[in-house]
């Protein structure tokens, strides 16, 4: 089936990806019916420590370009240009992202972003927008869908369920998706899934503002606290707040979330690991038990797509930890290759489906990895004198030498024009180089940057090699 602008698209999924989605796809022209399950954030009141604050960056922000939202995205958002790492028992310092002073990630809330989204398919006369209309059906093969609007309290106003006839269905309906299920039913035996938990939960805090109006903390800087099993992060909002997220087992005794709950378990918890953030957060004992704990995990699944019908996309297909900040960013880099797909030339929807799927996959999988690998750096390496000896090498080349170093993080956050899975490979490789040379007392932040790079690239190459000899 070729692709025609008056084509029917139906997106399962108002949140972040699907809304980005809708609004490129209705701007090319098409029909788009948006339909979310949950009620219009833009005027529902949304439940506190639901939603980790987001790092928006260069991936994000150039899909958000291709729409003509970056500028009103990074308008509510804040330059973050390094981490603050807070010791235990020591002295706090701050670690640049990059040797580059002009980069950065942004703090950035969640629903105001979606808003943002929402509001800009609002006024589009291509575009219908449905909310709290759960899916309760789909037929993929026909492209039917069946929702069924949620009741209000009194009952009085309870709406018939509706069917939408659409000549394609994207799910973007996160890590639960309602699409992704029903290509599992489809394709049984030849679809593969996993849902891997993370042993770990987290729990939303918040500092407020001072008396004064002002920030607690240092406002250009993500805020962490490791602490080897479990840490602690901050990142500024705009009110002059912190959004403050503890990643903690749910297992581990004494230190786990099925083990601190009374009023002298969460003091002492806190007196032993973060004492500083009990006069950060007079109420932290009454925001610890109200607060939810939310789980931690990371979807992989395939295939994304059937039959030029219908394709996931996003958290649907590849929900991920939030530990390197690209969940997001990944999701709406989804629709960027998308969009390149189309202008390219792609002409059917099958094959679009089919070469979106393949060119996303390696590099969706290579994301999920890093995730997982940021997990453990950031609750125990950033303490460690080797890690800190190791991005102060990384960060001084990079600021006298950014044509010939870029770190894995630099190169996964800064530079879009590498995939995933390209900054992956090359970036495990630097860092198990310098690391190597380090602990063999062969490399050393006095020697001349040349021979560091000499030996870093050297080293790098040869574990490249391999690798590739391996696979």
């Amino acid at each position: 089936m070729f692709v025609k602008k008056d084509d029917k698209i139906l997106i399962i999924g108002a949140g972040l990806c699907g809304s980005l989605l809708a609004l490129r796809l209705a701007q090319r022209g098409h029909q788009v019916t948006l339909v979310e399950k949950r009620p219009d954030l833009r005027s529902a009141r949304l439940d506190a420590g639901r939603s980790i604050n987001l790092a928006l960056s260069d991936r994000g922000l150039a899909a958000l370009k291709l729409a003509g939202m970056n500028q009103k995205a990074l308008s509510i958002s804040i330059p973050m240009h390094g981490r603050m790492i807070h010791q235990q028992g020591r002295d706090s310092f701050f670690s640049p992202y990059s040797g580059n002073p002009d980069t950065a990630i942004n703090s950035i809330s969640r629903p105001g972003l979606n808003a943002l989204l929402l509001d800009a398919l609002e006024p589009m006369s291509n575009v219908t927008l449905h909310f709290e209309a759960p899916c309760i059906g789909l037929d993929l093969e026909l492209g039917r869908a069946e929702f069924e609007p949620m009741a209000s309290e009194s009952q009085k106003d309870r709406k018939e369920p509706f069917v939408i006839q659409a000549e394609v269905i994207f799910g973007c309906d996160g890590a639960g998706s309602v699409v992704r299920k029903a290509l599992q039913a489809q394709q049984k035996q030849h679809f593969d899934f996993s849902l891997d938990w993370l042993s770990h939960g987290y729990k939303e805090l918040s500092i407020a503002p001072g008396i004064d109006g002002a920030y607690k903390l240092r406002p250009d800087a993500l805020h962490i606290w490791p602490r080897g099993e479990d840490m602690i992060i901050a990142l500024p909002n705009l009110d002059q707040s912190f959004t403050v997220t503890l990643f903690m087992s749910h297992a581990r005794s004494p230190h786990g979330f099925d083990h601190i709950k009374s009023e002298a378990q969460i003091r002492a918890y806190f007196e032993e690991k973060y004492p500083e953030l009990i006069d950060l957060i007079p109420d932290i004992i009454q925001q610890y038990q109200e607060n939810p704990t939310g789980p931690l995990g990371t979807v992989k699944c395939g295939p994304w797509n059937a039959q030029g019908k219908a394709l996931i996309m996003g958290d649907a297909a590849h929900a991920i930890v939030p530990f390197y900040g690209q969940g997001m960013n990944a999701s709406f880099e989804d629709v960027l290759v998308l969009d390149q797909l189309m202008d390219s030339g792609v002409n059917q929807w099958s094959e679009l489906f089919e070469q979106f799927a393949k060119k996303r996959k390696i590099d969706a999988d290579a994301i999920a990895d890093l995730a997982l690998d940021n997990f453990h750096e950031m609750k125990e390496h950033t303490a460690d004198p080797i890690f800190q000896r190791k991005r102060a090498i990384e960060v001084r080349l990079e600021q006298e030498r950014p044509e010939r170093y870029q770190s894995k993080y630099s190169m996964v956050t800064f530079k879009p024009e590498l995939s995933y899975h390209e900054a992956m490979t090359l970036g495990r490789a630097q860092d198990k180089a310098i690391e190597q040379l380090l602990r063999q007392n062969k490399l050393n932040e006095s020697q001349d940057l040349e021979d560091q790079l000499n030996l870093i690239d050297q080293h790098t190459q040869s574990l490249l090699k391999q690798t590739e000899q391996n696979h």
